[in-house]
């Protein structure tokens, strides 16, 4: 078993580390004259990232040989949309206004440019993948009119080391702006300049700048404050363990001496019923296999994350992880739910075998087919093309539903009969009825919203961190939120 999991570690490392996504120029170097691709990939609202169009859906400047990158699984997961970019950029090459094309723009094409502005709408490039954003437009507000510009004059600042690009710098001229106040034809002269700088970074250290060190420190205070909170939170509930367990103890030792089981209360009167076993035993083994998957391919996702698998702006890594790491991990899920559902002395373990395959995919392609279908209807590059959709079932067919069966069958081979710690009766007590937030729904509601309560952060160190507070603060809530429902006489605790 060990060998198996160190050679399905490998593969995923090799794979990740495969798909690199490179520009053009593979290996980053170049020559004086020659060209550094640029690529134009998306626009959007700046205050909605998640909704994306293609560059070219307004109407700017379209060079008739543009061509569109060929993109990888990850990337057209991840919306990317990328095709070559009207403007030129030749190494140590520098050019001042020089225009790329004359457009003359309707009525309508105005209006739609207007409508973005007005939307804050920003466009993102790659030079050499190196991500850059700019606005594409601005609007000023004097009282209560309103005017409104478009960006036609563009200023790439490039920094390089030797023969290395390391930075890349965008501005627009505040002196050189369209506007697009009213609701006529305009001619635009769409404008570039390009300057080159040499600076010391070495080539190796140009991704530091995306890493956002100026906001760690804060990042590392409110960790701080998150284990501190988690220390306070393990230190009231030790004491609160050890002062009502150890009463509950005490109980307990001087009711064994009572003839009359009456006189018990709380968990001690259901002593003999908390192992029965729980119902619907097969969803509950579904969820418990999908849970351990989902658990292994976060463990896995951060590995290779703090290993630097997944540096920034890469284009395509995380999504294609995820898809191979899932479609890898499922043997885990059947071999968990199929030993856990025979160990519960359940019989049709193939129907739960079928269970625990579809029941996290099962509202994941609903989801999907739900966004993709209202991505589509708008034309935002988060709608996955045919070719993509194909290869991702075919990926499920051939690789996630053969080792999930493969795990099942190991998990049912290897089944070992359920021991329970204590006796257990042959009929289980009557449940008292509960209030109504002592149900199951709201004790789940509450045990996965009080965990939660951590901000978002995106350097994988500091999410490793967040992620082991957050299992140690997930821990304690289980662990209280079931001594609450034992205690209640609810020997039904599984779920």
């Amino acid at each position: 078993m060990e060998k198996l999991v160190a050679i399905v570690f490998s593969s995923i490392l090799v794979m990740c580390c495969g798909s690199l996504v490179r520009s053009d120029a593979i290996d980053h170097h170049y020559k004086a004259g020659d060209l550094v691709p640029l690529y134009a990939n998306k626009v959007g609202p700046f205050n909605n990232p998640s909704e994306t169009y293609r560059y070219f859906d307004l109407p700017f400047c379209f060079r008739d040989y543009a061509i569109e990158k060929k993109e990888t699984l990850g990337e057209v997961l991840n919306g990317d949309r990328l095709v070559s970019a009207p403007y030129k950029l030749e190494f140590l090459s520098e050019e001042d206004s020089q225009v790329v094309c004359r457009k003359n723009l309707t009525k309508e094409e105005v209006s739609q440019f207007r409508n973005v502005v007005k939307r804050d709408y920003y466009f993102q490039f790659y030079l050499d993948d190196l991500p850059l954003w700019g606005f594409i437009g601005v609007r000023h507000t004097t009282g209560q009119n309103e005017r409104y510009f478009l960006h036609n004059h563009f200023h790439f600042h490039v920094r390089f080391n030797k023969d290395c690009v390391i930075e890349i710098i965008l501005r627009t001229y505040q002196n050189a702006k369209a506007e697009l106040t009213e609701d006529t034809g305009l001619l635009v002269d769409f404008v570039y300049t390009v300057t080159w700088k040499e600076i010391d970074t070495i080539f190796e250290e140009r991704m530091k700048k995306y890493l956002s060190y100026a906001s760690s420190a804060n990042r590392w205070d409110w960790i701080s404050n998150s284990f501190v909170t988690i220390l306070i939170l393990t230190g009231c509930l030790v004491t609160f363990y050890m002062r009502v367990v150890k009463k509950d103890f005490m109980e307990h030792t001087y009711d064994e001496v009572l003839t009359d089981d009456q006189e018990q209360k709380g968990w001690k009167y259901i002593l003999g019923d908390v192992f029965w076993y729980p119902n619907h035993k097969s969803l509950f083994a579904s969820v418990l296999g999908s849970g351990t998957q989902l658990f292994t391919l976060t463990i896995l996702i951060l590995i290779l994350g703090l290993v630097g698998v997944f540096y920034p702006y890469n284009r395509g890594n995380l999504p294609t992880a995820l898809v191979i790491i899932y479609a890898i991990t499922s043997g885990i899920a059947g071999y968990t739910s199929t030993f856990f559902y025979c160990q519960l002395e359940g019989t049709n373990w193939v129907r739960n075998l079928l269970l625990t395959g579809c029941l996290s995919c099962g509202p994941l392609l609903f989801t999907f087919c739900l966004l993709n279908s209202v991505a589509i209807a708008y034309k935002a590059t988060a709608a996955l093309p045919f070719g993509t959709i194909l290869l991702i079932v075919v990926l499920w067919i051939f690789v996630a539903f053969p080792l999930l069966v493969l795990g099942g069958i190991a998990g049912k081979n290897r089944k070992v009969a359920f021991q329970a710690p204590c006796r257990t009766t042959k009929c289980p007590r009557d449940i008292p009825p509960p209030c109504w937030y002592r149900g199951v729904l709201p004790q789940m509601a509450l045990a996965g919203i009080l965990p939660f309560g951590h901000r978002i952060y995106s350097l994988y160190g500091i999410i490793f961190v967040v992620f082991i507070i957050l299992l140690f603060a997930t821990a304690l809530v289980t662990v209280a939120l079931t001594y609450f429902q034992l205690a209640a006489e609810d020997h039904q605790w599984w779920w």
